[in-house]
């Protein structure tokens, strides 16, 4: 159904702005920007346009097409002197100054070889002065499209750019269209020398423009010359040194490639032009050709360039050209042969043909895409970078072509017949292309590298850490001098790694660490399993007692009685002793209950019992972790509820992970017991995470209820999730789809938390890509909703806002702000499942950046989601993702058929929010009901039992005030039910309430009652 504007209606004169604004796909807020871009641009590019085909005409006049690849060496040559004095002066001076100055500074020059060669009466300085003036208009082209891409790059952002740079690139598109027709008339009226100079003034305007551009964005450009970097960038520099680096040769090698292409293809297309046309001739086809071409490019640069990068990407619009001129460039020379009518001039109208297409992908796609590709380079070092590798590359290439031309040409003259030496070129133009497509593709992964990179610095994993020299790592830290700290730290890293494999790498060690160490060792060894083959790299801890700490001699007295074969068993009634520290003490107990006789396991339990009721905490802490390890445990059982009840916390998280440890199946409700404390509730969680499956049933109960505090009911999903069987992840799966608000989000981080690392095979099974797939498109039906409750409440206030009371507005406007908290909800959960799909690394920089408040941020993020995200949806959830009209997203969702939008009453549109209640927000739900009762709107019994029934206590209030406005006999029904409500607001009300109507009902008594 048709969306209708309602905001857009009343403003019937910023309408038609907005539509043409549309039509060339620009914001109203980049519309200035781009205007200033476009005309600076088009100014300066009119009067390059002017002085370039001149000086063209004059080389050709004075020295045919045969010195031309001494004049792409030469162009090289002085292309990349400027350019690298460029870069020095952005060291030297800010980047505001260098941009504005550069220009004006480089026309001086030109106007003295213009003058000089009025004046010149020698013939031998005409010459000169015609090979220097086409030399200089080169490297102002170069200096010119440097300026120009680093100002985009300063004033618009990765997203901006890319709806905003090819209407600005039109610029020259539009500067071919009027120079291409009036470079014919004026040379009519006037010399080649006088249109030179013309041009030099016509440049000095545009200019002028730039000035003024970056005066009034000024907050955009650097005030500090690069040298001058903050140590905070430079240290995020050295950082991505190598990505850069690696990034940068590709980018450069691209655009060198594409300069070698357009060059040897611009080569063989003069030499025909000069073949069948004079001097005159050739001024004016080159300007005709120049305007037709023009007005091709100029509505493909309008209406559909900034479209099809944006949808498609800048990688697909950037292969086109060397796609469309490999393949193109043989077939047209090979077809226009076999046609008998110009078959004699098919090479010199195959290649204005391939030129055409060459110069309209080229000023189009390829320009309009060139900028977008520096933007994941650090803004501190672009510019500098943009023109050492775009200025740098394009003066190479020019002089590698010119050499590359000229040793064909006197290859071709000793070996090849003359009918094919034309040919030759041609392969060669083929064979860069191919390179050139390759280029492309490994320096797209770069730039999702990059973007990801330019945000965090990542995390490593067992994915990307070779394990046998992580191993070797490891021995190394830990055998040489440093701090405790990080030798614990490699210790955990190794067994979260490879935790089987560290006993291996740690036992040898044992003897050298400290006491610390050698208690985290051990406990490692033992997640892994008594092994008899390191016995012998253990008992030496237990010759001697006194010289070893308590913990390690009991953790050591522990490996080597459950890795021993035929365990002596005597020997540990010696540890019974009360002398003995009562940890040792413990451990012998338990380890005698496990593997005693009758009688050594009476022993082991008298001492249990005396250390379990013992008043040191010491005593029972230890008797309790000693239990963890016991099999018997039946006389002991009896001690256990007040050991849950003890006054030390120490004790009653012992408690819990010995009800774990030895599965005692009647205390389990303690450890679910235990969640609801934040003291025990890590304890807890860890204990039942032991239980793995048994656990699983009890939790969801827990999860699912509502009537439980939220946060216990967070901390039960992660617990699921932390079991990790392939039952818990089924179970969050099932619960995931069928659930809504902030229970999906407590699943979908839950699960993120067993997936945060990548190459895990469920996330990229087919199957739950469909899952995800189905979820992101509840979501966004969801948002529809939203959308379109916030547009008809919008319209409400337009309309009713003269005659409404200042409460109805008030309320109307905390509902349409608890719609777009909903809204940020949604968003956040959309990133939370692209999280199960893609990469945590990209994804997690994507959503940084978007949660940020700085628009460049916000278009990095969506940069590195439209780099990422394969899904059929990418397009409506990139749109969705950035910070544009509800009105504008509604649209959008509309036109993919994810919803319906008709406009409401706003009584029919409150129905329709609650009908969704379970996907609302409390507080949006709340609002919902105040803002019934403001505007008198009726709702359902149903609506409202249900609203009374909430866990929530000021969804409750809110219903019952409501019902205070339409029901009071209803209310009375219910009031006596409510008085003993947990909730301290919803009591105080219906107290309120009570004493209120208890007292017209007295009065009303009285009336009735008969005098006695």
């Amino acid at each position: 159904m048709e969306l209708k504007n309602h905001w857009l209606a009343a403003n019937k004169v910023a309408l038609p702005r907005l539509r043409l604004l549309q039509w060339v796909n620009l914001r109203p807020e980049e519309s200035e920007r781009t205007q200033l871009m476009f005309f600076f641009y088009t100014t300066v590019c009119v009067g390059l346009r002017w002085a370039e085909d001149s000086t063209v005409a004059l080389f050709l006049d004075e020295y045919g097409t045969h010195l031309l690849p001494w004049m792409y060496i030469a162009s090289a040559a002085m292309s990349a002197a400027l350019v690298f004095l460029y870069s020095w002066l952005q060291k030297i001076f800010p980047l505001r100054r260098v941009i504005v100055a550069i220009a004006p500074c480089m026309l001086m020059p030109l106007l003295l070889l213009v003058v000089l060669r009025w004046g010149a009466h020698v013939s031998y300085l005409a010459v000169i002065s015609a090979f220097v003036l086409r030399l200089w208009v080169d490297a102002l082209y170069v200096v010119n499209d440097l300026n120009t891409s680093i100002v985009a790059n300063q004033i618009f952002n990765i997203r901006e750019i890319k709806r905003t740079y090819p209407l600005v690139s039109s610029g020259l598109l539009v500067a071919d269209v009027i120079s291409g027709f009036s470079l014919p008339w004026l040379v009519q009226y006037t010399t080649l020398n006088k249109i030179i100079f013309i041009a030099c003034i016509v440049i000095l305007l545009g200019s002028g423009i730039l000035f003024y551009l970056t005066h009034h964005y000024r907050a955009a450009f650097p005030e500090t010359p690069q040298r001058l970097i903050p140590e905070e960038q430079a240290s995020r520099q050295r950082f991505i040194k190598s990505p850069l680096k690696r990034y940068v040769w590709q980018l450069f090698a691209f655009v060198g490639l594409l300069q070698v292409i357009g060059l040897l293809i611009d080569f063989q297309y003069l030499r025909e032009l000069q073949s069948n046309l004079g001097d005159r001739e050739l001024a004016s086809f080159l300007g005709l050709f120049g305007g037709t071409l023009g007005l091709c490019e100029l509505l493909l640069q309008w209406f559909i360039s900034s479209r099809l990068i944006e949808r498609m990407g800048v990688f697909f619009t950037a292969t086109l050209l060397p796609i469309t001129v490999g393949f193109s460039l043989p077939g047209v020379l090979v077809l226009l042969h076999l046609i008998p009518a110009i078959q004699s001039q098919s090479f010199f109208w195959g290649l204005i043909i391939v030129k055409f297409c060459d110069e309209l992908l080229r000023y189009t796609f390829v320009m309009s895409s060139g900028p977008i590709l520096y933007q994941p380079i650090p803004e501190a070092i672009r510019s500098r970078m943009q023109t050492l590798s775009g200025g740098t590359a394009e003066a190479i290439a020019t002089g590698l072509t010119g050499v590359l031309i000229f040793a064909t040409i006197l290859f071709c003259g000793q070996f090849i017949p003359v009918p094919l030496q034309k040919w030759v070129l041609v392969a060669e133009t083929m064979l860069i292309t191919g390179t050139c497509l390759k280029v492309v593709w490994e320096l797209r992964s770069r730039y999702v590298e990059l973007l990801v990179l330019s945000v965090a610095r990542g995390q490593l994993s067992a994915t990307n850490v070779g394990l046998r020299f992580f191993k070797q790592g490891v021995v190394k830290a830990l055998g040489e001098k440093g701090s405790e700290a990080d030798k614990r730290s490699c210790i955990e890293l190794l067994a979260q790694i490879d935790s089987l494999g560290a006993p291996e790498v740690l036992a040898p060690l044992l003897v050298k660490l400290t006491p610390d160490l050698q208690r985290q060792s051990l406990e490692v060894m033992l997640i892994a399993g008594a092994n008899p083959a390191y016995l012998s790299a253990i008992r030496p801890l237990l010759e001697q007692p006194q010289e070893t700490n308590p913990e390690v001699f009991a953790l050591a007295l522990r490996y080597v009685w459950l890795a021993e074969p035929n365990p002596n068993l005597s020997i540990l009634e010696e540890y019974l002793n009360p002398r003995q520290n009562s940890l040792i003490r413990a451990t012998a107990a338990a380890l005698v209950l496990r593997q005693g006789t009758p009688m050594q396991k009476v022993a082991a339990t008298q001492t249990m019992r005396r250390m379990l009721t013992h008043k040191k905490e010491r005593e029972r802490v230890n008797g309790v972790r000693a239990l963890r390890e016991a099999v018997y445990l039946q006389a002991l059982r009896i001690h256990i509820p007040n050991l849950l009840q003890d006054e030390s916390l120490r004790v009653r998280c012992a408690v819990l992970e010995m009800i774990a440890a030895t599965h005692l199946e009647e205390y389990y409700s303690a450890l679910i017991a235990a969640l609801y404390y934040k003291s025990t509730r890590t304890t807890a969680m860890s204990a039942l995470v032991r239980l793995e499956n048994e656990a699983i049933e009890m939790l969801l109960r827990l999860a699912t209820n509502i009537y439980k505090p939220e946060v216990v009911r967070m901390y039960a999903w992660r617990t699921i999730a932390q079991i990790g069987t392939q039952e818990a992840l089924e179970t969050l799966w099932e619960n995931l789809e069928t659930s809504w608000g902030t229970t999906r989000d407590h699943i979908l981080r839950s699960l993120l938390k067993i997936h945060k690392q990548p190459g895990i095979k469920g996330l990229v099974d087919r199957f739950y890509e469909s899952r995800v797939e189905n979820l992101i498109e509840q979501e966004l039906k969801f948002l529809g909703e939203i959308y379109a409750a916030y547009i008809d409440l919008n319209t409400l206030d337009e309309k009713e806002d003269h005659q409404s009371s200042q409460r109805i507005v008030i309320v109307s406007e905390l509902l349409q702000r608890a719609l777009l908290e909903l809204e940020l909800d949604v968003k956040e959960r959309l990133l939370l499942l692209l999280k199960l799909l893609y990469s945590p690394e990209k994804m997690q920089a994507a959503a940084f950046n978007l949660r940020s408040l700085s628009v460049v941020n916000l278009a990095r993020g969506l940069e590195i989601l439209e780099h990422t995200v394969t899904l059929s949806s990418k397009s409506l959830l990139l749109n969705i993702l950035d910070n544009r009209p509800q009105l504008e997203k509604l649209q959008h969702l509309v036109e993919a058929k994810i919803v319906e939008y008709e406009n409401m009453i706003v009584s029919d549109r409150l129905h329709r929010l609650l009908m969704l209640g379970n996907f609302l927000s409390d507080w949006c739900l709340a609002c919902c009901f105040h803002f019934a009762q403001v505007t008198r709107i009726r709702l359902t019994s149903s609506e409202i039992l249900v609203s009374l029934r909430h866990p929530t206590g000021f969804v409750r209030e809110a219903a019952i005030a409501y019902l205070n406005m339409v029901s009071h006999r209803v209310l009375l029904q219910i009031l006596p039910q409510l008085q003993k409500d947990p909730h301290p607001l919803v009591a105080a009300q219906v107290k309120e309430l009570l004493e209120k109507y208890q007292v017209k009902n007295y009065a009303l008594c009285e009336l009735k009652m008969p005098k006695r």
